[in-house]
């Protein structure tokens, strides 16, 4: 559903950023509470926590102690963690049992806007939910739902600019990459099949995932059991190389088909399409092969 559009999004976002601002503000006022006063936040965007990494986090923890506190706010009788959770679970692992925390009254949007930058300025953030993290930041300030917030992200990208790239811009510049560069780079990930899209929720690197998005979709659940047995990046693009040169010659990877039919027969993306582009869309569809479109007129005929 789509949310209200704020009157004035350069401002509006100027508001959600001042949560997370407090954090990197000086002096900070710094309290100790139990870990077990503290429960993970609602608006977490992270959806994976690596045990590797938590256990590598602990022993820092355990060495040096925690040097940033989290930032938490008073939800009923305790504590919800607002940025911070992946220290609150490694200063546990580390055997701590209390942490340094800032506390903050904060509303549910301006919890979520804090968490979701926070998160989104980490590197070892999961490609997903960044990507998932920026669009939702993206929703929250400009009043739209997150699917709605990809379509708008992509059609500002051929508008003159205005109000809303400005807004992008100011929400951005915390976040180390430009927004134009987000729509255009990582966006279309959420586009890939849906078995390798999973599998970087779970883990697999995204020049991983790159790599085997190339090879015909019947082989992405092998090349994905191969990653995961710690194929290099180099391994599996040698795997696909060979995939490529045992396919006969003139034989069409049937998935890109498949993915385009598909896609031209949701009445959605056709929606989200402008004037400009769909008639570009009737043009490329008049080039089809002579034996494709009477196969198509003899279907549609039946």
């Amino acid at each position: 559903m789509t949310r209200k559009r704020p009157t004035n999004p350069r401002g509006d976002i100027d508001a959600l950023l001042g949560a997370s601002a407090q954090l990197a503000r000086a002096p900070q006022t710094t309290q100790t509470l139990a870990v077990t006063a503290l429960r993970p936040g609602a608006h977490q965007p992270r959806r994976l926590f690596d045990e590797v990494g938590l256990a590598d986090l602990a022993r820092s923890i355990a060495e040096q102690g925690i040097l940033q506190p989290l930032l938490v706010r008073p939800v009923g009788e305790g504590h919800e963690i607002v940025a911070g959770e992946r220290r609150w679970r490694a200063a546990q692992l580390a055997g701590l049992h209390e942490v340094p925390v800032i506390i903050r009254d904060l509303t549910d949007r301006e919890a979520q806007a804090a968490a979701l930058v926070e998160n989104l300025q980490r590197e070892n953030l999961n490609i997903i939910d960044e990507v998932d993290g920026k669009l939702d930041l993206i929703g929250l300030a400009l009043g739209l739902s997150r699917e709605d917030a990809r379509a708008r992200l992509i059609q500002l990208l051929k508008e003159e600019p205005g109000t809303d790239h400005a807004a992008l811009d100011t929400l951005f510049g915390p976040l180390r990459e430009t927004w134009a560069s987000f729509a255009k780079n990582k966006v279309r990930i959420l586009n890939w099949p849906p078995a390798v899209v999973e599998a970087m929720r779970q883990g697999l690197p995204y020049t991983h995932a790159a790599v085997i998005v190339s090879a015909p979709e019947e082989q992405h659940a092998r090349l994905i059991a191969l990653a995961a047995e710690g194929k290099s990046r180099s391994e599996l693009r040698e795997e696909v190389e060979r995939l490529k040169v045992a396919m006969p010659k003139g034989k069409v990877p049937m998935h890109r088909a498949l993915q385009v039919g598909k896609s031209l027969g949701s009445r959605r993306l056709l929606a989200r399409l402008d004037p400009a582009d769909l008639k570009a869309l009737d043009r490329w569809l008049d080039k089809m092969p002579p034996g494709v479109r009477a196969i198509l007129e003899s279907e549609s005929a039946e």
